[in-house]
């Protein structure tokens, strides 16, 4: 039987240590992002792929960075607002507010993401949601678990194993489109019971919690998934890239229960290869 004590789970994993750091990392960046959240007079810019960028998510980041910098000053980081440094096999990867534009809208659904790879495998993970006072986090071998006005519990997905049963979340529209994706997308909500685009985190921690079976996406970064991939998997599911392999790089992600991946695999490269022979 797995321990039914969070810290004892925790403890388990040889990575204990670093897990706690990341949840320190996650109550520091907590504080200096509600702080600013929802204020009428946030500093907004446009980044020169046309994204935003506030005062809050340079400074939330810089937050983290400090903290490592203090007691991991050997470990290498990267964070989406000030790149890459260090060199060693241990890699923090940060993404300081996942979900910039819901955040400068004053909209509660977005997350600080917070990771630790080591030789480019995630190992740890921690996503923080303090808009709606959710947390989830996982080391590899302790579990994936969450904090909820309603306590601190162990999470797992679910055992669904039919796709005409499975709920799924497609991002949006626009970004499978434009992936050339699409009709593969329209097959996918053809075959599953409910389909919706909920966004960022969000829907791959409902996916661990049980609630969903499928969630996948394009355009992402190594820091927009980094944290999410050991939740998942921690909680039983499967993470890969959109074309089954176990890179954060790929520019894509999928993320199931782990029951019904090879399914969703199959549905969607069968669907991509009926268009691309018509």
């Amino acid at each position: 039987m797995p321990p039914a004590d969070p810290s004892r789970a925790a403890s388990e994993s040889r990575y204990a240590d670093d897990l706690a750091l990341a949840l320190r990392l996650a109550d520091a960046a907590d504080a200096v992002s509600m702080a600013r959240f929802d204020a009428a007079d946030l500093d907004v810019s446009a980044k020169p792929d046309a994204s935003f960028v506030t005062e809050a998510d340079l400074a939330t980041e810089r937050a983290i960075r400090a903290i490592l910098d203090a007691e991991r000053p050997d470990d290498a980081v990267l964070g989406e607002e000030y790149g890459s440094s260090g060199g060693s096999a241990r890699r923090w990867v940060i993404d300081p507010i996942d979900g910039t534009h819901n955040y400068l809208r004053g909209i509660p659904v977005w997350a600080t993401l917070i990771a630790l790879t080591v030789d480019g495998a995630p190992v740890v993970g921690v996503v923080s949601q303090p808009a709606l006072g959710r947390r989830w986090w996982a080391a590899e071998g302790a579990g994936a678990w969450t904090d909820s006005p309603a306590g601190r519990r162990r999470i797992r997905v679910s055992d669904v194993a039919e796709l005409d049963r499975a709920s799924v979340s497609f991002q949006s529209i626009e970004q499978w489109e434009g992936a050339g994706h699409l009709p593969a997308l329209l097959e996918l909500s053809r075959r599953v019971w409910r389909d919706r685009g909920y966004g960022d985190a969000l829907p791959y921690m409902w996916l661990a919690e049980g609630r969903l079976e499928l969630v996948a996406e394009f355009d992402v970064k190594e820091y927009d998934i980094a944290a999410i991939a050991p939740i998942v998997t921690e909680a039983g599911g499967r993470f890969s890239a959109y074309d089954g392999s176990a890179s954060l790089t790929a520019g894509s992600s999928l993320a199931t229960n782990g029951l019904l991946h090879d399914a969703f695999l199959s549905l969607l490269q069968e669907a991509d290869a009926q268009e691309a022979a018509r």
